[in-house]
């Protein structure tokens, strides 16, 4: 094989997990090169809160977190269930404190608690104040000039609005990774390089085909590649073909994450698991016709098709996305479907925050997304449900509401649902009685597809015969998600990301277990 160049190690893509891998390796001593498609590093990650879900961390203990190992896997397990190996499960759970040592021990890089209840709060040992972690903010002066090169957040990327004074969440913890890999002498990281093939030599991947200024360029990896680019969101055509629920329009993950590290590992003998599932969640629907990833939901109604409820509207963002694709699925439902609520909220929807920020209602109303009744009834002729029907839902659920229990969907039964209700988490029981009576469009929208390359214990990629293909390591959303078809807690798809990407480096460097 001609190279054109070599190093120690590969890594495809550029978002948290990516540049944790980068660093791992380039700590370690060895010469590493990073390659991201696109003209901004971050991935979906400088678009997200940043977050990390990691049991028993260093963080979590200076803030006085009692929890154990042994809870920990108790509420994983009952969450994940068998559906993928528990090897892959423990390597996870048991190296997950280890990493933020590790990202710790470097001056740019620091973690704080975020208090986030687990998704799960009736599973076993579900943690009322989570396991989440977040990176500490960092200011324009401290990141300088690499801030040029972070992608930004959307409702900049989208909405055009002003970069914020401070860098926090995902934009944090991107921008710190980014400061502590230019520290390293070893450590090259190469923009607008797509990735094209891998290079197989007798079944083992020995580097990576690569895009650069119109021509291509082999890159040999003398120690592996890692493929942690995200998932395949963005690939219409592959969502197609694997039946991702959902359309382009409501995705959130990164432009570049198109899935061809994905496809080149299956075209070399790469299983794959997952390949139909996402992070899910309810989107609002804005006048561009886009969906974007919404949470904190305070109040209002989801609607089907009858004018009738079909989930806890305040659960946990996957867990309600999933009960959106199984109510579609039965025909209940049909997209766009509505969010109804009162004009206590001034006829704004009760949603803190839908990831881009609503504008002004006009457009919406314009674009056939908002929807206004002086009546329950008028509205239920807006939003194409029969009257009688919504009338006698809205009328059971506001009972719920006055007897402080909801005996349908048990709507602020968990921790996660009355996280949004202010100081002390009230209900989210909130009545549906001031008129005028409005409704606001909504479809499914998702942060990432999370099927993909399938891996042991130690991020090394597996043919379908279990056997490992030398050389070829994966994370995240490149990777079949360790979490299966659960989303176990906030910071779950960054926190694994990372995890597997200094497990591949560390086995890379032959400094792993």
């Amino acid at each position: 094989m001609a190279w054109d160049e070599e190093c120690d190690v590969v890594v495809i893509g550029s978002g948290g997990g990516a540049l944790v891998g980068a660093l791992a390796a380039a700590k370690a001593g060895l010469k590493v090169i990073l390659v991201e498609a696109t003209d901004r590093f971050g991935g979906t990650t400088a678009y997200s809160g940043g977050g990390m879900w990691l049991p028993c961390n260093a963080a979590l203990r200076r803030a006085g977190d009692d929890d154990t190992m042994e809870d920990a896997r108790e509420y994983y397990r009952a969450v994940v269930g068998d559906r993928t190996p528990r090897a892959v499960q423990d390597a996870f759970l048991d190296n997950g404190a280890a990493m933020l040592d590790f990202l710790e021990s470097d001056p740019h890089l620091e973690f704080a608690v975020y208090p986030w209840p687990d998704y799960y709060g009736k599973a076993p040992k579900a943690r009322a104040g989570g396991r989440h972690i977040m990176p500490l903010n960092l200011t324009p002066e401290e990141i300088g000039a690499l801030r040029d090169q972070l992608r930004p957040t959307l409702p900049v990327e989208r909405l055009g609005e002003p970069l914020p004074e401070e860098l926090v969440g995902g934009q944090a913890l991107i921008g710190r990774l980014l400061l502590a890999l230019k520290a390293q002498a070893g450590a090259d990281l190469r923009l607008s390089t797509p990735f094209r093939d891998y290079v197989v030599e007798d079944g083992a991947v020995t580097g990576v085909v690569v895009g650069k200024d119109g021509a291509e360029r082999r890159i040999r990896a003398r120690k592996g590649v890692l493929a942690a680019a995200g998932g395949f969101e963005r690939n219409g055509e592959m969502r197609a073909r694997f039946g991702v629920p959902g359309e382009l329009s409501g995705c959130v993950g990164a432009p570049g994450n198109m899935g061809r590290p994905i496809e080149a590992g299956i075209a070399i003998g790469a299983d794959v698991d997952l390949m139909g599932e996402a992070w899910w969640s309810p989107g609002i629907l804005h006048p561009d016709g886009t969906a974007t990833f919404s949470l904190g939901l305070t109040g209002g109604i989801f609607v089907d098709a009858n004018g009738e409820r079909f989930a806890n509207e305040s659960a946990a963002y996957d867990r309600l996305g999933r009960d959106i694709i199984a109510a579609e699925a039965e025909g209940r439902l049909k997209r766009p479907f509505w969010m109804v609520y009162d004009d206590s909220t001034g006829g704004e929807p009760p949603v803190i925050f839908p990831t881009v920020p609503v504008g002004k209602a006009e457009d919406y109303v314009a674009a056939g997304y908002r929807k206004r009744g002086a009546t329950l009834a008028e509205l239920a002729s807006e939003i194409g449900v029969t009257a009688d029907r919504l009338e006698a839902t809205v009328a059971r659920y506001n009972g719920f509401c006055d007897a402080g229990r909801d005996e349908d969907f048990d709507r602020g039964g968990e921790p996660y649902d009355r996280f949004f209700m202010g100081e002390g988490g009230g209900s989210p029981l909130v009545p549906i009685r001031r008129g005028p009576f409005h409704a606001q469009a909504f479809s499914i929208s998702d942060l990432g597809t999370k099927g993909g390359l399938k891996t042991d214990a130690k991020a090394r990629v597996l043919r379908a015969d279990g056997s490992v293909i030398p050389g070829l390591y994966a994370a995240g959303n490149t990777m079949a998600a360790v979490s299966g078809q659960t989303y176990p807690g906030g910071g779950n798809p960054i926190g694994s990301c990372a995890v597997f990407s200094w497990i591949a480096a560390r086995d890379m460097a032959g400094t792993g277990a």
